[in-house]
C-alpha cells in the first residue's frame, strides 16, 4: 500500500494519527506536509511530536523563525517553507543537512520547495472536509515507505 486516507472527525482523531504516526517512523523520515492556511498542519506536527514525548505546548508553528528543534525520543526539525522566497533559501536554512540527519524532519508547506525534498519520503495532504472534520491522505513517495504506510492503515482500521 502506498496511501492511506484518513478521515478525522476531530482533534482527538488527529492526535490519534500523530500518535500512530509517532510509534511508526524511523529515524531519518522527512514528512512533507500540505494544506492550505488552517488546514492543521502544525496540529498534526503537534500531535507527532506528543506522541514521541515533547509537551505539545512547546510545538509551535515556526512560520516566521522557519525552523524549530524539538529533543523528544528522537529529535525533530521542524521547517516552514510558507515564508520562503525560494529554494536557494530553504537550502541556505541547512534543510538539506537536517534531512539527511537521523533526526525527524517535518515540513509544512513542502509543495513550495518540492525539489528540495528526498525521493523516498512520507506526504500527508491535509484537506478541510468540516469545522472540525479533516481528510489525510498519507502518501510513500519511494519504497521505503510503503511498509509504514502498510502500518498505518492497519493501526488505524
Amino acid at each position: 500500500m502506498s496511501e492511506l486516507i484518513f478521515d478525522a472527525a476531530d482533534e482527538a482523531a488527529t492526535d490519534r494519527l500523530g500518535a500512530a504516526l509517532a510509534a511508526a517512523l524511523p529515524p531519518g523520515t522527512t514528512i512533507a506536509l500540505l494544506g492550505t492556511l488552517g488546514a492543521g498542519k502544525t496540529r498534526l506536527v503537534q500531535a507527532i511530536c506528543a506522541g514521541l514525548g515533547v509537551a505539545r505546548e512547546d510545538v509551535v508553528s515556526p512560520t516566521f523563525v522557519l525552523c524549530q528543534r524539538y529533543d523528544g525520543t528522537q529529535t525533530i526539525h521542524h521547517l516552514d517553507a510558507y515564508r520562503l522566497k525560494d529554494e536557494d533559501e530553504f537550502r541556505e536554512l541547512g534543510a538539506l543537512e537536517l534531512m539527511d540527519s537521523a533526526g525527524l524532519t517535518i515540513i509544512e508547506w513542502a509543495d513550495r520547495v518540492a525539489e528540495c525534498l528526498p525521493e523516498e519520503r512520507l506526504e500527508i495532504r491535509i484537506d478541510v472536509t468540516g469545522e472540525t472534520r479533516r481528510r489525510f491522505t498519507i502518501r510513500a513517495v519511494g519504497e521505503c515507505y510503503q511498509p509504514i504506510v502498510a502500518s498505518l492503515a492497519m493501526t488505524l482500521a
